[in-house]
């Protein structure tokens, strides 16, 4: 199934039942009282997260919802009966826009949290409601409220406590399944993950973090080139970032080129992502020596800007107990 991370709805409400006219006709009665009941509430519509769906993919064969409507008041003082309430079911993390406005209308962070969306519009008054000391038999009721109509759009952004982020191919997928059982598709080209790949990662002391593989970002992504503005979303609520270095990488000019590359494109899409806790994984030690960079000059660069990196080979294993004991510590 194709995941999918945005999309666009519509939702509406049911509308109001209609309040009746009515008046009692029963034997010996000939001219009895007003006694028509009122309308029946439209359906509301809701949006509720669940963890057992994980992205929109579902979205694609219906855009549209419909809440039912309320029934007409009848005779005999009955009330219409109310429209079943419509509930869009959505993956956790889900955040929800006026897709006209672009106000947020609510960010589902929790398993079965829920927001309504659109309310049903109210059943109408049947003609008894209008009886008065002036008028005790009124020839009219309401009529039922429409309901409402509101364009969304959904956004998924991941609540993962770890984000690999890096260039495509640095190995943020091979190093997911050797932290987690994710087993994401990995072949060797470019742009291998184009989607973002979820695994758990369990400690020895029964503790448990999600790490988000993030697809490979590229120059310009924070000005929604390639894949950019897509996925770098799914990083803005992590803990705590591992920024994956490819040894074998050729920069042009500064040692650390693909790492500020980055750096700035979080920089153009939301600065408050690179103030997070974040450290530097060197990948691919087990072919070091067909680098033309030096792990010691990277890590002196590095240094220099206080952050810590941790030469790795994600292929052997190398290194890996070592990033399970600082992940350990910092979260």
């Amino acid at each position: 199934m194709h995941f999918v991370d945005e999309t666009t709805i519509t939702a509406v409400s049911g509308n109001g039942g209609r309040g009746c006219v009515s008046f009692r006709r029963e034997r010996f009665i000939p001219k009895g009282g007003p006694d028509g009941g009122n309308g029946g509430d439209g359906g509301d519509v809701l949006i509720k997260a669940s963890k057992n769906i994980h992205s929109f993919a579902d979205f694609k064969s219906r855009r549209h919802f419909r809440a039912s409507n309320g029934k007409h008041g009848q005779g005999q003082n009955r009330t219409g009966k109310n429209g079943t309430t419509l509930t869009i079911h959505v993956p956790v993390g889900t955040v929800v826009y006026d897709a006209e406005t672009g106000e947020i209308l609510g960010d589902l962070v929790q398993d079965n949290q829920e927001i309504l969306i659109v309310p049903g519009g109210k059943g109408g008054k049947g003609n008894l409601h209008f009886v008065s000391s002036t008028n005790r038999v009124p020839r009219f009721a309401q009529p039922g409220i429409e309901g409402q109509t509101k364009k969304l759009r959904l956004s998924l952004k991941f609540l993962a406590d770890i984000g690999l982020i890096g260039f495509p191919n640095a190995g943020k997928s091979t190093l997911l399944s050797r932290l987690t059982s994710a087993r994401p598709h990995i072949d060797q080209y470019p742009f291998t993950t184009i989607i973002p790949n979820l695994g758990v990662m369990e400690l020895e002391d029964q503790r448990t973090f999600t790490i988000a593989d993030i697809p490979g970002l590229i120059e310009g992504a924070g000005e929604g080139k390639g894949l950019g503005h897509r996925f770098l979303k799914h990083i803005e609520r992590t803990r705590f970032l591992i920024h994956l270095l490819d040894i074998t990488y050729t920069p042009k000019g500064d040692i650390l080129e693909d790492f500020h590359t980055i750096q700035n494109e979080i920089d153009r899409y939301n600065p408050a992502i690179n103030e997070k806790d974040q450290m530097v994984v060197i990948n691919k030690m087990d072919i070091a020596s067909q680098g033309p960079r030096d792990i010691k000059d990277i890590q002196k660069a590095l240094k220099r800007m206080g952050i810590d990196a941790l030469p790795i080979s994600a292929l052997t294993g190398e290194g890996l107990k070592e990033l399970r004991r600082i992940i350990s510590k910092r979260l």
